[in-house]
């Protein structure tokens, strides 16, 4: 099995439940105030290991109780973590709110993942050269990000971008994305081209290939999941499931993904594998707490 290398974010999830949604100006009760662990690269991260993939990870947390809370839980889920730095600014958090038709509401507060510079790529470059796959999200600087998807190429890996939270992306990031993994909204965001039906999202991966990508999985919630590349495309239908938590069923998909390339699988048994990883996902609250294990897929019943 190929070794994985995950370079983002760390953060302290603050998750709390509710009936609907707060209207700006509004005060509602919530309930079920939980801690969880969480931050888009650790989520993939974790969701790698439990799938027993071989994966270690970049990244920076606080000088606070919940940055050593964070370290603590990858270390249980065998994630290894010689590569964590301490920054002195706080951990990062993210404050989320789910409502009870599952769909939830996310305000990220970055701390110590926007501490994570270019030289910590160089210091902590024995992880990538290490590592056959690498894989990055859009929670810490984006220089940083560049700058390691430069390196990744230089030492010959394969990379994945998860674009997520999206924004627009310089070019020199988007050339040297092996792998794209956006849902419809951050394909939009990143490509310029308003989605509606499937012939725009297979033009906006179109412009996403001209400028470098080599291949794209478009993820498209509960209807399942598209592939493409210059040549073709491929549609992989969803599992149906009743969602009880949408949060990090994005990272779980990246994550099975990664761990499926990683065996070699093929592009449509890594879809079959990571969509199953995905619906039981949302089975169950929270980010990482959600996360099935491969004794779970394998038990899947879809």
């Amino acid at each position: 099995m190929k070794n994985i290398c995950v370079i983002g974010s760390l953060n302290m999830d603050l998750v709390v439940n509710v009936d609907t949604m707060p209207k700006p100006g509004q005060t509602i009760i919530g309930s079920n105030f939980k801690e969880v662990p969480g931050g888009k690269g650790a989520n993939q991260a974790v969701a790698m290991a439990r799938l027993n993939g071989n994966v270690s990870m970049i990244g920076k947390v606080g000088e606070d109780g919940f940055g050593q809370t964070l370290i603590n839980s990858l270390k249980n889920d065998k994630v290894d973590t010689t590569y964590i730095q301490t920054s002195k600014g706080a951990t990062g958090v993210a404050l989320i709110t789910v409502d009870k038709n599952a769909q939830n509401s996310i305000v990220v507060s970055p701390g110590a993942n926007f501490e994570v510079k270019e030289d910590d790529i160089d210091n902590n470059i024995e992880a990538i050269k290490n590592s056959d796959i690498v894989v990055l999200q859009l929670e810490t600087p984006l220089n940083t990000i560049k700058y390691a998807l430069n390196k990744a190429k230089e030492l010959n890996k394969y990379t994945i971008l998860n674009p997520a939270p999206a924004v627009k992306l310089d070019d020199e990031i988007i050339k040297n994305v092996d792998l794209l993994t956006p849902n419809e909204t951050e394909l939009e965001i990143i490509s310029g081209v308003s989605i509606e039906t499937e012939e725009d999202i297979q033009k906006a991966a179109q412009i996403m290939i001209e400028k470098g990508v080599k291949e794209l999985i478009v993820t498209l919630g509960s209807k399942g999941s598209l592939y493409i590349n210059k040549e073709k495309s491929m549609f992989k239908k969803a599992y149906k499931v009743e969602a009880v938590d949408t949060t990090a069923a994005g990272d779980s998909y990246t994550g099975a993904l990664a761990v499926a390339l990683s065996q070699d699988k093929n592009i449509e048994d890594a879809m079959d594998f990571a969509s199953k990883v995905g619906a039981l996902s949302v089975l169950k609250e929270g980010a990482q707490s959600s996360l099935p294990t491969l004794e779970d897929v394998k038990n899947f019943r879809g």
